[in-house]
């Protein structure tokens, strides 16, 4: 694939007109959109910035591939749903989002069917993956190796799971289901379900250190947006369709590790 890459700075998904100027410029056969406002506290006091990036963004792109005829892959999220099946979310299963992040991003993935014939939507979960590494806030094994260097008493949740996804692993699944000629919506989430204090541990295992890690509780640690206690992904239709089953997550963190030993001069 010759693949032209914009970053925000280049084209503002939001501006409908910007939008149309740019894929009509490269007249695309395939649109991937990986852009997302993802600051989920931070969307309960700017419901419009999420709203506008996530939602009407989707809805900018999507009218831009009807005109030119071009697949829109649209990248969601496991935050659509509440987490109240307390087992690993499929396709059919009715959403329900909890918070304006949440609602946010169920939008876009209805502006995407509503002006689409044909589009291929992928839910997701607890992304990492190299690409985090030259970012400020990182993803969670950042965040987890930035606490365990300070020395002291690590929190983290133990009742809330997901299905932590390896980006590149992620990337090479969704390149299938286009190379298939898939549309509608898959989960690819991670392959597994765990709670976020579980996989902190898989996490510290992989990197060698052993530090103080206590488990929290969501009556001990509210935020500002509610968010899914259980929203581990199937991954039964991906599989399916005959794509392969994501690696074991002890496999990505380890790949992740090496990675990133690689990006910081210490492979």
């Amino acid at each position: 694939y010759d693949v032209t890459a914009h970053e925000r700075s280049s084209v503002d998904v939001t501006d409908g007109a910007a939008v149309e100027r740019a894929l009509t410029q490269i007249d695309p056969e395939i649109v991937l959109n990986a852009a997302a406002y993802n600051q989920v506290d931070v969307a309960e006091s700017e419901p419009v910035a999420a709203y506008m990036a996530n939602a009407l963004a989707v809805r900018n792109l999507a009218m831009a591939c009807r005109q030119m005829d071009s697949l829109l892959v649209h990248f969601s999220t496991d935050y659509v749903f509440d987490g109240s099946a307390g087992r690993p979310y499929t396709e059919q299963d009715a959403p329900h989002p909890l918070g304006a992040y949440a609602v946010s991003k169920l939008a876009g993935e209805l502006y995407a069917q509503a002006y689409l014939d044909r589009v291929l939507i992928i839910r997701t979960s607890g992304v990492f993956g190299p690409g985090g590494l030259n970012t400020a806030r990182g993803n969670f094994i950042e965040v987890m190796l930035r606490l365990a260097a300070k020395a002291q008493p690590i929190r983290v949740t133990a009742d809330h799971v997901a299905s932590p996804t390896y980006a590149p692993a992620l990337a090479a699944r969704t390149l299938d289901l286009v190379q298939r000629d898939c549309s509608g919506v898959f989960h690819i989430g991670g392959g597994v379900a765990i709670s976020w204090f579980d996989y902190a541990k898989l996490i510290f295992q992989a990197a060698g250190l052993n530090p103080e890690l206590q488990a929290t509780h969501d009556r001990e640690y509210r935020t500002p947006a509610r968010r899914p206690r259980y929203s581990a992904l199937s991954n039964s239709k991906l599989e399916s369709a005959g794509v392969a089953p994501m690696p074991p997550l002890e496999e990505a963190i380890r790949d992740y590790m090496q990675a990133r030993a690689t990006f910081f001069g210490r492979a």
